[in-house]
């Protein structure tokens, strides 16, 4: 008879680790289907290629550091997937590849491979992205292919002007709207409680994590618990994805049910207090913040069946406790500390630099005004200008001219005191790479005298043409109500050619020059 000797704890699971991550990259196709089905072709192509790049990285790690291959568990493609999934259907695709590279190789197999990783390797490689390609990775085309902003940023502006929602929150839940590639609710939802069905994942933690979420949205998102409000709010941002398959990762998440509540709402709060105070989403954060408290969660809740409490420790042993900062691990220590040194010397390096930056500014904008109305010896404010200006709080002017902006109208004198032209700054959120600011010079009778760029930063060699003379001096000259923007086929003297290989830069710089335009003879000129 063979008897078979094996540490402690003899637990065993009816489902094994290849079962488990098999069944969860099933769970996961209803919401891709419905991204591919939305968004198009190049939607497949990210998840295809984020999936291989993870699937082929581990593959690669396993024959270097001559290790089993262990590509036939499928973390490594759920890796991809949720990665995936978590991305604009417009992204690169060199992007997802880059994203599961450093997800699989640093995050998982750098640290031992399946079951070590200290965060969860699809959420690191998706916040390596957003801190190295941050504009890229925020662009959101809408379903007419036109760059737009996500609902979720629809709605943190609409609360920060305190205009009424204008949201179609069944578009959010169908996944319909602009957003990532996984933005389907109903599909998530689908995959994620067939997991909880057959208990894979946990309950205590997904329905802890919409539980605090919604709560705190509700106290303090300046909305109360108004329902559309917060169904916005929980169909947007990738809440429910991050409730269901990013947050209960078995290795990132804490072993008793009680930790996983407790986790949960930590998660919970937090996404909802990134969302309120930081204006934009951050819930990716807030999930990886959690995974870095979960050793901490296991060592003060304890599961019952394997550990007494605290105090039955000392009754049976007689022996104290080591002091808490002997039982706090160094690594969360030492991120602490970096953490908190790094935000100070932030703070003081901001601190001392605010008023030169400020200072700056000031002079590249004064250097940009004189540029474009070079007879100009001063500029003086305009009442009915700034009256308007107050009136937008900050909201897109017009309907013509996408997402621009008129910050500052100003009227050109000579030493003389005689009006020589009008400076206007605008500025378009249309841009490739980010705003787009320019100051527009026009003569007294709204003829252009020139344009100049206090902000463009386009891909260097193709947007960032746009500040060449070549495109500049095209609306140099012109007396119109409004420019087109030339990508083939349209003539005239309001007719500016695009940049090629950069329309979208072009166009917004277009947009830019036309929400001033207007601006100058509706506001400026009284209709005139």
């Amino acid at each position: 008879m063979t008897l078979n000797l094996s540490a402690s704890p003899h637990v065993r699971d009816r489902w094994t680790t290849s079962f488990i991550m098999h069944t969860v990259l099933i769970s996961l196709l209803p919401a891709a289907a419905v991204g591919v089905f939305v968004y198009g072709w190049h939607a497949l192509l990210v998840i295809v290629a984020s999936i291989v790049a993870a699937v082929g990285t581990e593959a690669l790690f396993c024959l270097l550091s001559k290790k089993p291959l262990s590509i036939g568990d499928g973390s490594a493609a759920v890796t991809g997937m949720l990665l995936a999934l978590s991305l604009s259907p417009s992204t690169p695709v060199i992007y997802p590849i880059l994203g599961s590279i450093f997800a699989i190789f640093v995050v998982k197999c750098c640290f031992g491979g399946l079951g070590k990783n200290f965060i969860n390797p699809a959420l690191a490689g998706r916040c390596f992205l957003l801190i190295s390609f941050g504009t890229a990775m925020t662009k959101f085309p809408a379903l007419d292919g036109v760059t737009s902003a996500t609902p979720l940023k629809v709605l943190s502006d609409a609360m920060a002007a305190g205009t009424r929602l204008d949201l179609d929150v069944t578009s959010m839940f169908l996944g319909t709207a602009n957003g990532v590639i996984g933005s389907s609710i109903v599909a998530l939802l689908i995959g994620g409680l067939v997991l909880w069905g057959l208990d894979i994942i946990h309950g205590e933690i997904c329905f802890s994590v919409l539980g605090a979420f919604t709560l705190v949205m509700g106290l303090f998102g300046g909305r109360g618990f108004e329902p559309t409000y917060l169904a916005a709010q929980l169909c947007g941002g990738g809440v429910v994805m991050g409730a269901f398959f990013m947050a209960t990762d078995y290795t990132t998440s804490p072993v008793s049910r009680l930790g996983q509540a407790v986790y949960g709402c930590l998660i919970g709060v937090l996404g909802a207090l990134f969302r309120i105070l930081g204006k934009v989403d951050y819930f990716s954060y807030s999930v990886i913040i959690a995974n870095l408290f979960t050793p901490l969660i296991d060592m003060y809740i304890i599961p019952k069946p394997y550990a007494y409490r605290k105090k039955a420790i000392r009754a049976a042993s007689g022996v104290e406790l080591p002091p808490l900062r002997q039982r706090i691990p160094k690594p969360v220590i030492a991120l602490a500390l970096i953490t908190l040194i790094a935000g100070v010397a932030l703070s003081g390096v901001y601190s001392m630099t605010k008023e030169t930056i400020e200072q700056h500014e000031a002079d590249a904008k004064a250097a940009a005004y004189g540029s474009v109305v070079p007879a100009a010896e001063n500029f003086e404010r305009d009442e009915a200008a700034d009256a308007a200006i107050a009136a937008l709080n900050g909201q897109v002017y017009g309907t013509k001219f996408g997402k621009a902006y008129v910050n500052e109208a100003f009227v050109a004198k000579d030493a003389a005191g005689n009006v020589v032209g009008y400076a206007l700054s605008v500025t378009s959120g249309d841009g490739y790479d980010g705003d787009i600011t320019l100051s527009l010079g026009l003569d007294p009778e709204g003829k252009v005298l020139g344009i100049a760029f206090t902000t463009l930063n386009e891909t260097p060699g193709m947007g960032m043409l746009a500040k060449e003379p070549a495109f500049t001096d095209q609306f140099v000259g012109k007396a119109v109500n409004q420019f087109v923007h030339n990508k083939g086929g349209v003539s005239g003297d309001n007719a500016i050619d695009a940049i090629s290989g950069a329309s979208t830069t072009s166009g917004a710089v277009v947009n830019a020059v036309n929400a001033g335009l207007d601006f100058f003879h509706s506001v400026m000129q009284g209709g005139n």
